[in-house]
């Protein structure tokens, strides 16, 4: 219907052509969030080299990453998984998926009953979604806090445990499969120290053309912050010692695997490492790669300063000037000096043949098809095909002009 056709139109007959597209739009998006659930299943963001489906719909489609999150958690919602027999299982809130189907609930309406339904039993599924068929998601949320009250009001208030006053500096740590499981308690004035250590660097990353603003929650920012604080101390010319040397981990693999990136590595606590992280470890300091022949005899043992000594270093600093991923602003000392041709493929450890990434971009880098090049002398990153088809190069342009 063209634009004339539209002022031709009543009052009460054009709205109902909204309400309509509307409905229409709201079914396209059931049919989007069922190809996303179908591309998470298959393993698309692995195969093309991201974290996760959510990084990979920032770069596809130019969401926030919180919106893209968003997406992914309501393609889960409405959507069953397959078991490895092939049956189809009921999706996690069955009810929900089907108004969303037939155009009754648009995405923000998914996300709101599915937040509250946290808080509920399952029964109460039914009634959430009868009151999001006439309300919008905010009311939603605001009706599930009630249902919630009404439900658990004569459960008994939780108290704080007496242990929580105590000013008593715990760490408890746990590996759960290839995850370090940590959780802490620390006096006022470690407390207070930790913090201002950390609050730095868990600001947001700057908002850019590739991937939008930082969208990141705070337990995320705070959880990549405390890595990157681990990787400063690694860093340290001042670290403690363990058997007279240095703190430092050693990666053990054969020198096939790492080349061809296949098969494991060893930490020398035992815990397996993918061969395709040990390409980004052996950039940094406090990593020690020991790489094995056809007998598992030790061919190579880097020392450290080997991983880009600090005279090296200080000239990447004087020439990049932070973090060279198109748009990041990460300062030098949040940054690792990347091999821009792989240490395991004969890279040599060179100003030119280097470059700084801070851990996020470095991690990108080694698990995807983006590249990076010296032009001119400038670090220059060139995007995925399916990103960028005609595979412009880019540059950060907050220190170096855009490559012709």
């Amino acid at each position: 219907m063209s634009e004339r056709d539209f002022r031709l139109l009543a009052t009460d007959e054009l709205l109902a052509a909204v309400v309509g597209d509307v409905a229409e739009i709201r079914v396209l998006e059931n049919v989007v969030m069922l190809k996303i659930a179908e591309l998470d299943r298959r393993g698309a963001a692995g195969e093309l080299g991201y974290r996760n489906m959510a990084h990979v719909l920032r770069h596809a489609v130019r969401w926030d990453l919180k919106t893209a999150r968003q997406w992914v958690a309501r393609a889960e919602a409405v959507t069953g998984e397959i078991t490895p027999s092939g049956s189809v299982l009921e999706p996690e809130l069955p009810l929900t998926a089907a108004a969303a189907a037939e155009g009754a609930l648009s995405g923000e309406h998914v996300s709101a009953v599915a937040e509250v339904m946290k808080e509920l039993p399952p029964a109460a599924e039914q009634s959430v979604v009868e009151y999001a068929k006439a309300h919008e998601p905010s009311a939603v949320r605001s009706f599930g806090k009630e249902l919630a009250y009404l439900a658990y009001q004569q459960d008994e208030e939780p108290r704080e445990p007496a242990e929580a006053l105590r000013p008593v500096n715990r760490l408890r740590m746990e590996w759960k499969g290839d995850q370090l499981e940590i959780s802490a308690r620390l006096g006022k004035v470690a407390g207070a120290q930790f913090e201002a250590l950390i609050d730095p660097l868990a600001k947001p990353r700057p908002t850019t053309p590739e991937e939008g603003p930082d969208a990141r929650t705070r337990a995320e920012r705070e959880g990549d912050a405390f890595a990157d604080l681990i990787e400063l101390v690694l860093r340290s010319d001042r670290l403690p010692e363990h058997g007279g040397e240095p703190v430092a981990l050693t990666l053990t693999m054969s020198y096939e695997g790492l080349v061809e990136q296949a098969g494991l590595a060893r930490l020398d606590t035992r815990v397996p490492v993918p061969a395709s992280l040990v390409r980004r470890l052996a950039c940094n300091a406090g990593v020690i790669p020991v790489v094995l022949g056809g007998r598992s005899e030790p061919m190579d043992i880097g020392r450290k300063t080997r991983t880009f000594p600090a005279s090296l270093r200080r000239v990447l600093v004087a020439r990049d000037q932070g973090c060279t991923f198109p748009g990041c602003d990460r300062p030098p000392k949040h940054c690792d000096a990347h091999h821009l041709r792989f240490w395991s493929e004969g890279g040599e450890t060179s100003v030119n043949n280097a470059a700084l990434l801070c851990r996020h971009h470095h991690t990108l880098i080694h698990h995807s098809d983006w590249e990076v090049k010296l032009h001119n002398g400038v670090p220059t990153f060139i995007p995925p095909a399916w990103l960028d088809p005609a595979r412009t190069p880019r540059v950060n342009t907050a220190v170096h002009h855009q490559v012709a």
